[in-house]
């Protein structure tokens, strides 16, 4: 059984054919149940999250990852995610790989935004705008980089010396980089706004938002948390990665559905729509979109696979 460590996964994971080997998965037909959810007590900090997502496609692969998520990790210099992926052969059952799962998680997320932003970004988007200091952040610049012509890069956190790590981290990329300091100028300035926080009250507001800004939100993964206000939803042709997941458990979805804000036809498509041409995607330059994404175990798949067949 072939091990492939979190330096492996990230070598062997290059975003350019991340992006296109996702878009691929959500041609093909891959099996995805609903994942296990459960929330996890941790005495005197905030509760944890555990998660299993299977995942196959029929005589081929199938891929189990098992992921924690401990906000309180953040206090003690860890990431906030980490796990195990683990690739079995779809006619034998047979593991075949274990890959590091936080890794894997971090690069396919950023990945799957990527993909959304491939239909739903202006093509000339130049400024991104990254509201997020965690593992998520350099992913994030990198796998955008992949899928439109970033030139300028602004990173807003609520600890401006993370942010400032964040910015340190891309020196020598070539971008133009800078600590974002007034979190409302930023956003009316930025093409593209990707935020990747564990927020529960929104810190996005749509009266920020210019015309033609694409609005990515990867944070907030259970119904109580929240990136975006009812005003970016009322502004923004609303998308999400799929469906069946993002209004379930998703908060910048959950709660506008729950208030009536948005509908669900209301939802102009999901990644299966974008990716199989049932949807163009951004339809003028002017357009506000919002892709909210609560992420899938068929990206998960995808990117294992390749780091897989990459690898061995």
């Amino acid at each position: 059984m072939l091990t492939i460590d979190e330096e492996g996964v990230r070598r062997l994971t290059e975003f350019g054919p991340m992006v296109e080997a996702i878009r691929e998965m959500f041609i093909k037909d891959c099996v995805m149940p609903v994942r296990h959810h459960h929330t996890v007590a941790v005495p005197g900090q905030p509760d944890a999250t555990a998660l299993l997502m299977p995942a196959w496609t029929v005589g081929e692969y199938l891929g189990v990852k098992l992921v924690n998520v401990f906000p309180g990790n953040a206090a003690r210099g860890l990431p906030a995610v980490s796990g195990v992926y683990v690739l079995f052969d779809g006619m034998t059952g047979q593991a075949v790989a274990m890959l590091d799962g936080g890794e894997l998680t971090a690069r396919r997320t950023a990945a799957a935004s990527a993909l959304a932003a491939d239909y739903l970004a202006r093509e000339n988007a130049a400024h991104l705008l990254v509201v997020a200091t965690g593992r998520l952040a350099l992913n994030q610049v990198a796998a955008y980089c992949a899928v439109r012509p970033i030139e300028r890069v602004t990173v807003w956190g609520r600890d401006p010396k993370k942010a400032a790590m964040i910015v340190d981290g891309l020196a020598g990329s070539g971008l133009e980089a800078a600590v974002a300091t007034n979190l409302e100028a930023a956003v009316g300035e930025a093409d593209i706004v990707s935020c990747a926080t564990l927020a529960n009250e929104p810190l996005i507001k749509g009266e920020w938002l210019k015309p033609g800004v694409h609005l990515d939100l990867i944070g907030g993964f259970t119904p109580k948390m929240r990136e975006a206000d009812d005003e970016c939803i009322r502004r923004a042709t609303v998308f999400c990665d799929t469906r069946d997941g993002a209004t379930v458990e998703g908060g910048d979805l959950v709660q506008p559905l729950q208030s009536g804000v948005l509908k669900m036809e209301d939802i102009a498509a999901d990644l299966y729509d974008l990716c199989r041409g049932r949807h163009p995607g951004r339809t003028s330059d002017d357009e506000i979109t919002m892709h909210k994404a609560t992420g899938a175990a068929l990206e998960d798949l995808a990117a294992a696979l390749l780091a897989y067949e990459t690898g061995k």
